[in-house]
């Protein structure tokens, strides 16, 4: 791979509501062990250290990768704040080539090459696993920087987030089903399950001991043993989102719910673990239009960053946390007032609950 040169982009804060560019650090870098381009995207750190996790995927080409740092780091920023934490919004992304699947051992390179980005920042960021990364990868990155957290319980760490996010997700299942239905009893909701991964597969045991009907799906095909195991129909990845239901939970990549999506939806709830759903912003008003109510995503996953962030102080209290994590659904089911009262989507309401908290933090000039 041909090295390309470190580059930082760097705006003030104050441009966190530039449309256009509004991320405070962007560094991207080739990595001097293992020569994968590595994006270290911090959005904001007006509520504090930026906080997001460590992505490695398949891009078509690097400047896809990176396109996805910026949105995800942003996305953060939203989330952080929704979930009350004084945490920033920030993401890494370490773009593999289509078709390329590293040995453990380049994996390791990858993470130290990581590290030393990250701590090239000064802490402004700290990162966690995320797709394509692990509780025991982090632990590597941990060797070249401080700014990592969900290291592996056996190494002093809090361990992966996943079961946070998923019970996050499961409290604003319960919310919604609420919002569409007048009651909170899951048992007998026919409900389609996209993506079984870490919180989804977890997501799906949690929805089958409460009775839920479930059709599943995921692009491994290996998954098909977990169908098995609770008893739920199985659709190809390209189908579940035509399949009707009650709700559509999205729990793989962002960008699932396209116009032609939307439109082909058959479900009266649309609530998810994966990270930007909609692949265009007016797609919150479109499934308003289609009378299909939508949790929005930076809300719904918030268990994850909660779990990190409370996890990891000295005084942390388990059942305090799951607490925090289960109140999730609480605030997806004011957002849900709120949006019926003013009249807008619900992606309004959200984003206004969000940057609330950050436009009385921002530092006046």
């Amino acid at each position: 791979m041909t090295p390309h040169p470190s580059t930082m982009l760097d705006a003030p804060s104050a441009a966190i509501a530039n449309a256009e560019f509004s991320h405070e650090n962007v560094l991207i870098s080739t990595g001097r062990r293992s020569g994968l381009i590595i994006t270290v995207a911090v959005h904001s750190t007006v509520l504090g250290q930026a906080l997001g996790g460590a992505r490695m995927w398949n891009y078509p080409h690097w400047t896809d990768a990176v396109a996805d740092a910026l949105r995800l780091s942003a996305a953060m920023t939203l989330k952080n704040s929704a979930a009350g934490l004084n945490r920033g919004g920030g993401k890494s992304v370490i773009h593999l080539p289509m078709g390329v699947t590293l040995t453990d051992a380049e994996k390791r390179d990858a993470m130290l090459d990581l590290g030393d980005a990250i701590e090239s920042l000064g802490g402004a960021y700290m990162t966690a696993e995320d797709v394509g990364t692990t509780a025991e990868l982090m632990a590597v990155v941990a060797e070249r920087t401080a700014h990592v957290c969900g290291l592996p319980t056996n190494q002093g760490g809090v361990g992966e987030p996943a079961d946070a996010t998923s019970a996050g997700v499961y409290a604003s299942i319960v919310a919604t089903v609420e919002a569409l239905f007048g009651s909170r009893d899951l048992a007998g909701r026919r409900i389609v399950i996209s993506g079984l991964g870490q919180v989804g597969g977890r997501l799906a045991r949690s929805l089958a001991a409460a009775g839920a009907q479930l059709t599943v799906s995921d692009v491994n095909l290996e998954r098909k043993l977990l169908a098995a195991e609770l008893g739920a129909d199985w659709v190809s990845a390209d189908e579940a989102h035509r399949v009707v239901a009650d709700l559509y939970v999205p729990c793989g990549l962002g960008g699932a719910l396209s116009p032609q999506v939307i439109d082909e939806l058959n479900v009266r709830g649309v609530v998810g673990a994966a990270n930007n759903q909609l692949a265009r912003h007016d797609g919150a008003a479109a499934l308003a239009e289609r009378g299909i109510l939508w949790a929005p995503d930076f809300v719904v996953n918030g268990g994850g960053v909660i779990y990190l962030d409370l996890a990891t102080q000295p005084d942390a209290d388990a059942d305090a946390i799951s607490r925090r994590v289960a109140a999730i659904g609480d605030t997806v089911a004011a957002i849900f007032r709120a949006a019926a009262t003013h009249g807008t989507t619900t992606l309004d309401a959200a984003e206004r609950l969000a940057t609330s908290r950050l436009t009385v933090a921002q530092p006046r000039s």
